[in-house]
C-alpha cells in the first residue's frame, strides 16, 4: 500500500484527506500519462460514481483534471464498480475511474483505478501519481487549443452494461420471490431492471439515495432489514449489495444469513458439476472460515489462499486459470464474465445453480459447517505501528497457542484507519477470550483512538 492508494484505490473522508484538489491533481497526471502513449489522438477516460453527495464534486473535478491535460472523458454518471471495469475493457478505454468508497459511510469516498484490461490498476502507475500529488515529479503542461479535451455523455455503455447482465441469465425467474437491499447505493435501479428482465418478481428495498443515505443501516454490511424482508414476505431469496455493488450477501428462503464462503462453496460445487471449475481450484483470502477448506476437502476442491483484497485475488485467477475466487465480505469473481467482484453478476450465478438444482439456497448451502469466528474492527491511530508492536505480537501468538484447531489474524485495513481482528476456533467462548486479551493489549499500549 501506498501513501494514498491502498487496496482498493485512494480512499478518505471527502474533503478532508480526498479533496477535490486531489482529484483535479489525479485527472491531470492520468490525462497526461495515457496521452504520453498516443500520437495523434486523446485518451479516452471512462468515469462511474456512485450516490454520494460528494462524488459529484469528485467528478467535475476528475474532468476538468483530464480534459485540461487533453484526454476525453465518458461519463457513465451513477453505475456500479464493475460496469466500469467491463465498459473500460470491452470499449478499449485507455483508463477506467470508478468515484466510490464501497461499503462506507456516505461522508467518505474513493477514486478507484482500472486499466485497460479491466483490472485494478497495476502499483507502479499509482506510485507515479502519488509522487506528483506530492510534488516529486515535474509539473504537467497543460493542453492548449484543439488539443484540450471534452466530455461525452456515456450513459449508453451503463445500459449496454446492463443488457450484458441480463444476457448471462439462462434461466427464466419467472415464479421467483426476489428481495434486493440495493444499500441506496449505485445499484439502485440497476439490479431491480435485470431482476424485472429475467422475470422475477422483485421486492426491493434501500433504492432511494438521496446523497447522504448510501450503506446508512442497509445493504450488504446491515443485512438484518433485507432478512426481515424476506421473511416477512416468504420470499425464495434475498441479495444485498453494498455501496458500489462489487460485493454480495445472501439471505436464504428462511431469512438466515449465506455468507461469501458460502456462495463459494454452492458456486464451486455446482460449477465442478457442470464441468466448468478449470484447473478445480477456488481463490480465497486469509480471512477465509477453516471450515471452507474443511468442505472443499470433502468435494474434493482444492483452494488457494491469498492476501485479503479482491485484487490478489483475481492476479492469482489471472495467473493461474482460476474461474471461481473472491471473499467471505461478498467480493466474488467469475473469471469467465468479469474481471472484478460483481454483487449483481453473483446473484444471478446463484440464482442460476438454484434453479439448475431445483432446491433452495439453505440445502445447497448446508453440508457448509463454518467454524465461529470473532470478528472486530478497531480504530487505531497508527496501523502500521499497532500491528508491529512487540507487545501486540506477543500477546497475539500467546492466544493463538491457546486455539488448539483455531488462529488470529490481526491486520491493518488496507481502505480504512483501521486493525481488523480474526479470531478462529470450535470453540466461540475462547475465541471472545483470546480476543478481548489482544484488544486489551492494544488499549494498553496506547494504540485504540476510540
Amino acid at each position: 500500500m501506498g501513501k494514498y492508494f491502498g487496496t482498493d484505490g485512494f480512499r478518505g473522508e471527502a474533503n478532508v484527506n480526498l479533496t477535490a484538489d486531489h482529484a483535479y491533481k489525479v485527472g491531470r497526471f492520468l490525462g497526461w500519462y495515457f496521452g504520453s502513449f498516443k500520437v495523434g489522438e486523446r485518451p479516452k477516460i471512462v468515469i462511474g460514481k456512485d450516490t454520494r453527495r460528494s462524488s459529484y464534486m469528485l467528478e467535475y473535478s476528475l474532468v476538468a483534471g483530464l480534459t485540461a491535460s487533453g484526454a476525453d472523458a465518458y461519463m457513465l454518471h451513477v453505475t456500479t464498480t464493475p460496469s466500469v471495469a467491463y465498459i473500460t475493457r470491452v470499449d478499449r478505454f485507455d483508463c477506467g475511474i470508478m468515484i466510490s468508497a464501497s461499503h462506507n459511510p456516505y461522508f467518505d469516498n474513493g477514486i478507484k483505478l482500472i486499466n485497460s484490461q479491466g483490472e485494478k490498476m497495476d502499483d507502479k502507475v499509482c506510485g507515479l501519481i502519488e509522487d506528483y500529488l506530492d510534488g516529486k515529479s515535474p509539473p504537467i503542461p497543460f493542453a492548449e487549443r484543439d488539443a484540450i479535451g471534452k466530455t461525452v455523455d456515456f450513459a449508453s455503455g451503463r445500459n449496454r452494461y446492463i443488457g450484458h447482465l441480463i444476457s448471462l441469465g439462462i434461466y427464466s425467474f419467472s415464479g421467483k420471490r426476489v428481495g434486493l437491499d440495493c444499500a441506496n447505493g449505485s445499484g439502485w435501479d440497476i439490479a431491480k431492471a435485470v431482476f424485472d428482465a429475467l422475470g422475477a418478481t422483485t421486492y426491493v428495498i434501500n433504492a432511494e439515495p438521496n446523497g447522504l443515505n448510501i450503506n446508512e443501516n442497509a445493504g450488504s454490511t446491515h443485512i438484518e432489514g433485507l432478512q426481515k424482508l424476506v421473511r416477512e414476505n416468504k420470499l425464495d431469496i434475498g441479495f444485498a449489495y453494498d455501496g458500489d455493488a462489487d460485493r454480495c450477501l445472501c439471505v436464504d428462503e428462511n431469512g438466515d444469513v449465506v455468507t461469501g464462503d458460502h456462495i463459494l462453496y454452492m458456486c464451486a460445487k455446482y460449477m465442478k458439476d457442470c464441468g466448468e471449475l478449470i484447473t478445480n481450484t477456488v481463490v480465497t483470502t486469509v480471512m477465509s472460515n477453516y471450515g471452507l477448506y474443511k468442505a472443499f476437502d470433502s468435494e474434493g476442491i482444492g483452494y488457494a489462499v491469498t492476501p485479503v483484497g479482491d485484487k490478489y485475488v483475481h492476479e492469482y485467477m489471472v495467473k493461474n486459470n482460476c474461474r471461481l475466487g473472491g471473499e467471505q465480505s461478498g467480493h466474488i469473481i467469475f473469471s469467465k464474465y468479469s474481471t472484478t467482484g460483481d454483487g449483481i453478476l453473483t446473484s444471478l450465478k446463484i440464482m442460476e445453480a438454484v434453479i439448475a438444482k431445483k432446491s433452495t439456497l439453505s440445502k445447497l448451502c448446508k453440508p457448509l459447517r463454518l467454524y465461529p469466528q470473532t470478528l472486530v474492527n478497531l480504530a487505531v491511530n497508527d496501523k502500521s505501528a499497532a500491528i508491529a508492536d512487540t507487545e501486540v505480537q506477543r500477546t497475539v501468538a500467546d492466544a493463538q497457542n491457546k486455539l488448539v484447531g483455531g488462529r488470529v489474524l490481526l491486520r491493518a485495513s488496507g481502505t480504512e484507519p483501521l486493525v481488523r481482528l480474526m479470531v478462529e476456533s470450535p470453540s466461540e467462548e475462547l475465541n471472545e477470550l483470546c480476543s478481548n486479551e489482544i484488544i486489551a493489549t492494544l488499549r494498553k499500549r496506547g494504540y485504540l483512538s476510540q
